[in-house]
């Protein structure tokens, strides 16, 4: 079998999230996430199994589907397995599994357990963005979802804004809580006011 190189990897990954359909989670969602993680505003443990986790952890988006991050997942179990070792290609995977849920998942080691703190919370750094760039990150999801018609998307987009804003924090990290928790809940707050009259 051929090994493939890092480069070749993150080609093949390029042209993944430049899928038509992608509107938000795409290329630049990717390079936004690496943005941060390269800011120097925090310190990773492993800073190559969270960079290899925000490359991988959309690189399989449909819509229609509720398996994308356990697709990502294997995918990257199988991409990476002739380019770095066992034990960090199972951090990577436990990276983008938690994507599903958004939380920390049991059992990961101190020092893992801080750098998906980290991830989860570049990953949802956009929820505290200013508010025209969010307002734009709710038009792109739109988009995305264009499939589905106004009374099947508002509702369940409503309940996943909902169920965000019904947690004790939003954000894992110190970094993340401090820099993205107010305004991100300034932010559900006025989409989900948006919503309702959509609803009326």
């Amino acid at each position: 079998m051929t090994m493939a190189s890092p480069t070749k990897i993150v080609v093949n990954l390029k042209s993944r999230y430049a899928e038509p359909h992608r509107t938000y989670h795409n290329w630049h969602h990717i390079e936004a996430l690496l943005r941060w993680m390269d800011s120097g505003e925090f310190s990773l443990h492993d800073q190559d199994a969270v960079r290899w986790a925000i490359l991988f952890h959309d690189a399989i988006y449909d819509p229609m589907s509720k398996e994308n991050e356990e697709r990502s997942a294997q995918l990257a179990e199988v991409e990476l397995a002739s380019s770095i070792d066992a034990e960090k290609i199972a951090l990577v995977v436990a990276m983008i599994r938690a994507t599903a849920v958004h939380k920390i998942v049991p059992g990961l080691e101190p020092a893992a357990e801080a750098d998906l703190a980290h991830f989860l919370d570049m990953d949802l750094s956009i929820l505290g963005a200013e508010p025209t760039v969010f307002d734009l990150y709710e038009q792109n999801i739109r988009a995305e979802y264009a499939q589905f018609p106004d009374d099947l998307f508002w509702p369940g987009r409503m309940a996943v804004l909902k169920r965000f804003l019904d947690r004790d924090r939003l954000y894992f990290s110190d970094w993340g809580f401090k820099r993205f928790e107010a305004k991100a809940r300034s932010n559900l707050h006025r989409s989900i006011e948006a919503i309702a009259q959509k609803l009326i």
